[in-house]
């Protein structure tokens, strides 16, 4: 796991860019720790910071092809590049390492773009081709790995982590106030822009060209749905066990030490276990002083049952309010997910002992793991009974109850298409509640219009699928995947999510939605091929998320006064109506309503803000 970062060249200056260059790595020295190095022309920059995982003598980037006409930079791990090596060493490409890097300069050599698709792994990459005078890159079909460019007028820059951009000079660093709407409801910016004007984000199974100022962006790979009805439930079990097998092989390719995540839930238990079979494993879990949200007695439990060594970490409430200026510094947005400050823990623990960890992401998303999913089976009864009218009647009467009133969510959504109330799996701010929230007001998009791209995409499916389709291509890739990229990059530690391999995408793409969400179960096939190496317990586990104190902290004198002084704060003044955050705080003090996320979404951005446009993008001292 690496950091990259480049730019076309505003300069002529060779000295000044190669400072430039040299500056915007050691932004991103967290990333890639062992090794920095460089390369430098009349026309690019590009930089490279290295954590060594495969071939640790060699594999050095900047790499280049034979006649040292095109050079590259790259950011992920190849899990197939073994046999891709050698097809291409067949056709007679000369390779001057064993690192999965130079596969992907000799494939694009001897493919072109067509060659990403070839690729199984996580990956951000770019390449210079001097002789076309072409930057060409790419990045996942799942955007594990990040990948930005800023591009204004003459200037392009492109890497790993926003921050890096900060340390050139001809960044013009600019809050983009428009999208702070898109923020609060999604808790991301659910588009490829960012809070950063002309900042933008590569989407995922998409290729990047620039030639002669003019960029060009295209997808390689569009995620399509193609359902299998002819197969029984336990035969799509067989095939998940025997597929997540394979991936775990696979992610689990390695020079140096690979350890696990591990948390109470089925997706954890199920990674740990498959590669505890092969491997003498370090896995690690965070808890919180407060037991009752703790997860650790589940995972000890686990780990002593199948005979995995697990180490720990109770997180207390100063710690996690300490952590959350470096979380939002390391996100390089604002992201305000309650999990994040924890996983930022786990990874600091991990730090200590491995350089790789393996993880659950994504099972949810590709698996149909969240509850939510089970709400069309819930509405089926009520939407055919129920006139529309009538519905419409009593979601308005619901809309004006307080939010923990019994049945309300059920009214407001019932009255609904899927493509109406579903956004992503649970949203923060309405449509409404942004208008009075922000000062000054900004117009915004309502939010189904953000998802209504990815619901066209999969006409025909049922509902369910329709949802995960969506939360894959927003939430998953947004949220799930950022804090997971971000937190474990913190601590120099590289993450790999054997869930999300090109492999079992194929198989959840198959799967009738009836053997992945019932109305008394979720995951129902990924739990009964989890079933045949773990205990009940742990496939039968409920879906906990990472359970986190905060919502109780808020309450207390010493953390509700320490949110108090931000939400009354000169940014709060600057982008908020005080009276309305301040009493979003005082009525979840009082017991009124819960507004834990939206205090912390608020919250979050403050604290971002601070780090990146008071402090000028530099860490919490």
């Amino acid at each position: 796991m690496c950091g990259f970062v480049g730019m076309f060249n505003n300069s002529a200056n060779i000295d000044e860019n190669s400072k430039i260059i040299k500056d915007m790595a050691d932004k991103i020295a967290h990333r890639g720790p062992d090794q920095d190095d460089y390369f430098v022309d009349d026309k690019v920059s590009l930089g490279f910071r290295r954590l060594s995982i495969i071939d640790l003598e060699g594999g050095s980037q900047p790499i280049y092809n034979e006649d040292k006409t095109k050079v590259i930079v790259f950011n992920g791990e190849i899990y197939n590049y073994q046999e891709l090596r050698e097809e291409l060493i067949a056709k007679g490409h000369v390779f001057s390492c064993d690192a999965d890097t130079e596969v992907i300069l000799h494939g694009y050599e001897e493919y072109g773009k067509e060659f990403n698709k070839r690729l199984r792994g996580m990956f951000a990459y770019m390449i210079w081709d001097m002789k076309e005078q072409v930057l060409f890159g790419a990045r996942d079909i799942f955007g594990i790995k990040p990948f930005f460019y800023y591009s204004k007028g003459d200037s392009l820059m492109f890497a790993s982590e926003i921050k890096s951009f900060t340390a050139n000079p001809y960044f013009e660093k600019e809050l983009n106030r428009e999208r702070i709407p898109e923020y609060l409801c999604f808790e991301f910016i659910p588009t490829n822009e960012t809070l950063f004007k002309n900042v933008y984000k590569m989407p995922p199974g998409h290729c990047f060209t620039a030639r002669k100022g003019k960029i060009e962006i295209e997808p390689y790979f569009v995620m399509k749905y193609d359902i299998d009805d002819s197969k029984s439930l336990e035969e799509w079990e067989d095939i998940i066990a025997e597929t997540f097998d394979g991936s775990i092989k696979a992610h689990s390719i390695a020079d140096v030490e690979v350890g696990c995540f591990l948390s109470s839930g089925v997706d954890s238990s199920y990674v740990v276990k498959e590669i505890s079979k092969d491997h003498k494993l370090k896995t690690f879990s965070v808890g919180f002083t407060e037991e009752k949200y703790s997860e650790l007695k589940y995972a000890e439990d686990f780990a002593e049952t199948i005979g995995v060594d697990i180490y720990t970490k109770k997180i207390s409430a100063d710690e996690y309010f300490d952590a959350v200026p470096y979380v939002q510094y390391y996100m390089d947005e604002p992201l305000p997910n309650p999990s994040a400050v924890a996983l930022y823990f786990l990874a600091q623990k991990a730090s200590e002992q491995v350089k790789v960890v393996l993880s659950g992401e994504g099972a949810d998303e590709l698996f149909g793991g969240y509850y939510y999913y089970q709400d069309p089976l819930a509405f089926q009864s009520y939407q055919k009974k129920v006139p529309k009218f009538a519905r419409k009647a009593a979601a308005g009467i619901a809309g004006i109850l307080p939010n923990g009133f019994h049945g309300k969510r059920f009214l407001t959504r019932g009255a609904q298409t899927v493509d109406e109330y579903y956004i992503r799996n649970n949203y923060n701010f309405n449509y409404t509640e942004r208008d009075k929230l922000l000062n000054p007001n900004i117009p915004a998009k309502k939010p189904s219009e953000y998802s209504k791209m990815f619901f066209d995409r999969c006409k025909g499916e049922d509902d369910i699928t329709r949802m995960q389709y969506v939360d894959m291509n927003t939430w998953l890739v947004q949220d799930i995947l950022v804090k997971a990229d971000r937190m474990s990059m913190a601590h120099s530690l590289e993450l790999r999510v054997p869930f999300l391999d090109k492999e079992m995408l194929k198989v959840a793409l198959s799967i009738p939605s009836k053997h992945r969400v019932s109305k008394n179960l979720t995951k129902i096939a990924l739990r009964g091929a989890a079933r045949k190496q773990v205990p009940e317990k742990q496939a039968s586990m409920p879906k906990r998320g990472f359970p986190v104190p905060l919502n109780d902290w808020l309450k207390q004198d010493k953390y509700y006064n320490l949110v108090m002084d931000k939400f009354t704060g000169p940014v709060a003044r600057e982008f908020f109506n005080i009276d309305y955050i301040v009493g979003l705080l005082e009525n979840h003090r009082e017991g009124k309503a819960h507004n834990m996320k939206r205090i912390w979404t608020i919250y979050s951005f403050i604290v971002w803000y601070e780090n990146y446009f008071v402090r000028n993008g530099e860490a919490a001292a």
